[in-house]
């Protein structure tokens, strides 16, 4: 029986500097990730499955299943499984906890392009949405850049206070660091440094007037053409950089939509991740700049993050 390998096993295998650095040499080096398959499932059209696929030659391959079912009452609104293959021979060699595999991957996927795109001197992060990715991605950013604030705003104070806890319970974040609760919006936008996004609107959140020079926004949690969190004078006023053009340019809303009405030209969308890794671009071209960064996820980090997780459990057994 192949080993079920459980969230706990997942995170101390994936501390964030380690899983962002092995993100940067997968990307440069690059993997075969398909575009995902995304299928509606019920008359909810948030309710989802995808299925994404991901392989290297000589290497392992493997496939997420993963499950987002927004309106669940009182169980999480995402599930999902990564199964773990050898490529050559196509035996099976784990299944992995998929949420906690997402859940870092994502923010270290955030925190590397932070590196790439936010100020270097960035001390405030606000996050905007309180589920269950917010202290995640609050941890990955604070191991990226030298964080002292972490502020969060969601449209319930109730949640944002529960989130803020969560974070100080969690123990990733540095002890120095001020977590706090924004409850105005556009303040808050106004005096961060990084904006990290993680809902699931299909309304824009946050406006791009509030965005003061060197803003660096950090867009992960729409996934969707028709999901929105911030205005098309956001992204007029950003040079914008994607985790893969593939994805990106089918699947976020944020940028698909005003891409289909002309509000933004192509030529805005600057690189992908892969290309800030080869180091073919640069990245962030001045302390001005207000800079975006659009995730949809990738197979590719699924994978890297799966065989540092086997490379742990392999070590562990022997």
């Amino acid at each position: 029986m192949i080993p079920h390998l459980s969230k706990e096993q997942v995170r101390l295998a994936l501390p964030y500097p380690e899983l962002a650095a092995a993100l940067r040499d997968a990307f440069a080096e690059g993997m075969q990730a398909p575009q995902r398959h995304v299928h509606n499932v019920s008359e909810d059209p948030a309710s989802t499955l995808l299925l994404m696929p991901v392989w290297q030659a000589g290497g392992n391959m493997g496939v997420k299943l993963v499950t987002v079912a927004p309106q669940n009452q009182g169980l999480p609104s995402v599930h999902a499984i990564f199964v773990l293959f050898d490529t050559r021979t196509g035996a099976p060699l784990a299944l992995m906890d998929g949420e906690e595999l997402t859940a870092r991957r994502t923010a270290a996927a955030s925190a590397l392009a932070s590196g790439y795109t936010s100020r270097s001197n960035s001390r405030c992060l606000l996050l905007v949405g309180t589920g269950n990715l917010a202290p995640y991605l609050a941890a990955a950013h604070c191991a990226a850049r030298d964080i002292l604030e972490v502020a969060v705003w969601g449209r319930s104070e109730e949640k944002a206070q529960a989130c803020a806890e969560r974070m100080r319970a969690g123990g990733e974040l540095p002890s120095y660091v001020n977590i706090c609760v924004a409850t105005d919006l556009e303040s808050a936008c106004r005096r961060a440094d990084i904006i990290s996004c993680v809902t699931t609107s299909r309304t824009p959140v946050v406006r791009g007037e509030w965005l003061e020079p060197g803003t660096h926004l950090d867009l992960v949690g729409g996934f969707k053409p028709d999901m929105r969190e911030v205005d098309n004078a956001a992204i007029t006023r950003a040079s914008i950089f994607v985790d893969t053009y593939t994805g990106a340019l089918k699947e976020a809303g944020d940028l698909t939509q005003p891409l289909a009405n002309g509000t933004l030209r192509p030529t805005a969308i600057v690189a992908e991740l892969a290309e800030l890794c080869k180091g073919t671009h640069a990245g962030r071209s001045s302390a001005e700049e207000i800079t975006v960064f659009k995730s949809v996820g990738t197979a590719l980090e699924d994978l890297c993050a799966a065989n540092l997780v086997w490379a742990q459990y392999q070590k562990a057994a022997s």
